[in-house]
């Protein structure tokens, strides 16, 4: 059984996007919500891609649950249901896999016999009934603005946009930039950008420090004072199925999440 938040306050709901891949997104997504969990912070993983890497960075196969996200959203199970609980400190996660690709497909179908139906609504509905369960809701996107990602920024209270130290680094934020005004003017007018973290830096680089520079002159301080490094062990920890505070808790890379949590508590002031 999931505990309640003692607190008595709704989770804060946050989600990673950018429709650009090999961002660090859901390195960051993980590695985010395992920091928060470290911080105290009872956290809930939701994995909204349907490659499932969010849920195989933390150790999960499909063997190793009946429901996902689909399952979820497309009302085929209660959304407690699907909900896991992992084995690092306050993180649950709600896995996804390849049966995510369907649900525009579904969506469409559901429109066209239910007029009452607003796809874009789903994910909101469904966190609405475990949202004071939690501190934060973190939500890990696919690399595109198709459905789910639409579904995941009206659910949402902010978004953490990952941009990447490296050339062609802000190809396409002008289009994740207008999505994300659409959905403040019809959907969700609460929605705000919780800020713009850079990752991947090579601190070896001109070229990092340049798109630095850049990315600080174009956001000002909606951008992280965090930076999240280049890391090789950040790369191996999810083939261990593990957040990198549980696979090398003295790696630079921990403490730049440990930061990074840090920020975003701060910022949200719970």
């Amino acid at each position: 059984m999931t505990e309640y938040n003692k607190g008595g306050i709704m989770a804060k709901v946050i989600s990673l996007v950018n429709q650009k891949g090999g961002v660090g997104k859901t390195t960051t997504s993980i590695n985010l919500a395992a920091a928060l969990g470290q911080e105290g912070k009872k956290t809930l993983l939701i994995d909204l891609d349907s490659q499932g890497n969010a849920s195989n960075g933390l150790g999960l196969s499909t063997n190793d649950f009946e429901f996902d996200i689909y399952d979820v959203i497309t009302g085929a199970c209660e959304i407690k249901k699907a909900i896991i609980k992992t084995k690092f400190k306050n993180l649950s996660i709600i896995p996804s896999t390849i049966n995510l690709a369907g649900v525009d497909v579904e969506f469409v179908k559901k429109m066209l016999t239910d007029s009452s139906f607003h796809q874009n609504e789903q994910l909101r509905l469904k966190i609405e009934e475990i949202r004071d369960n939690y501190d934060y809701i973190i939500i890990d996107c696919q690399p595109s603005l198709g459905i789910s990602t639409m579904n995941a920024l009206v659910a949402s209270d902010s978004v953490i946009i990952p941009v990447q130290c490296e050339y062609y680094a802000l190809e396409g934020i002008a289009q994740l930039l207008n999505s994300i005004i659409l959905v403040q003017s019809k959907m969700n007018p609460d929605l705000r950008i919780e800020g713009v973290l850079l990752t991947m830096l090579d601190g070896r680089t001109n070229i990092g420090l340049e798109v630095i520079e850049q990315v600080r002159q174009y956001f000002k301080n909606k951008v992280f004072n965090t930076i999240i490094p280049r890391l090789v062990r950040l790369v191996e920890a999810p083939s261990h199925g593990k957040p990198i505070n549980a696979y090398d808790p003295t790696s630079r890379a921990t403490l730049a999440y440990e930061n990074l949590a840090k920020e975003v508590i701060s910022r949200n002031g719970n």
